[in-house]
């Protein structure tokens, strides 16, 4: 092999490893949620049950919920973590006011975990039981609170039997005190027998999981800014 065939090779070579890297990077396709850290917040557990219809509990519906949301976002690449991954509350031992203390410690886990947003799962509950339909909340603390709950209650109403439109709330502890984006999404009336019953089906906690995740993925497509890649 001459001098002149053997660098004409290695150029081939060469280009033919720049083509190869490139083709691999227009058709690499990470998974959207790739690198964003999301925080869920099962609300209430422990010697706080929430709202309660018999022997019902508020608070076990909002656990089991939230460790489906946890495997679905997951697999769509997002770093998951949540308050609670049992039944009990986040209060200091001896706490004067266990609720006040768990939210205090609530908030001081999210703030710290710098996650990209925060979700946290209530149900509702009121003395009619004629009221239904999920509803997402959220405290203007944060510019972008705002846009995450407009874009998951339209979710909401595209997939769930709802017609409510997302709240604002303003004064509440724990919402008013974290830095970190996020909402809380009351997902059915526990009081409203109709969703009573759905809300204790697996299939359906599966159904808003996979909701709530759309919501999450809409939110993060729409504005258009470079993963945590």
């Amino acid at each position: 092999m001459t001098t002149s065939t053997y660098k004409i090779s290695v150029l081939f070579l060469f280009i033919l490893g720049l083509c190869a890297v490139n083709f691999v990077k227009a058709n690499h396709n990470p998974l959207p949620l790739f690198g964003k850290i999301i925080y869920l917040d099962p609300g209430h557990g422990g010697r706080d049950p929430g709202a309660i219809y018999k022997n019902i509990y508020e608070s076990d519906i909002n656990l089991a919920i939230a460790q489906k949301l946890e495997k679905v976002l997951e697999e769509y690449g997002a770093i998951v973590y949540s308050t609670r991954y049992g039944d009990y509350d986040l209060a200091v031992p001896y706490a004067l006011n266990r609720k006040r203390s768990d939210l205090s410690r609530r908030v001081n886990i999210i703030n710290r975990s710098l996650c990209d947003m925060y979700i946290s799962i209530h149900l509702n509950s009121e003395t009619s039981s004629t009221w239904y339909g999920a509803q997402v909340f959220y405290d203007d603390v944060h510019p972008e609170n705002k846009e995450i709950a407009r874009i998951m209650q339209k979710v909401l109403k595209k997939h769930l039997r709802t017609r409510r439109a997302a709240s604002e709330i303003s004064g509440m502890y724990i919402y008013r005190r974290v830095e970190r984006p996020g909402i809380l999404i009351e997902v059915g009336f526990l009081s409203n027998p109709n969703e009573r019953y759905l809300l204790r089906k697996e299939w359906y906690q599966e159904k808003l999981a996979k909701v709530i995740t759309e919501g999450v993925l809409q939110y993060f497509q729409n504005k258009q800014v470079p993963l945590n890649l």
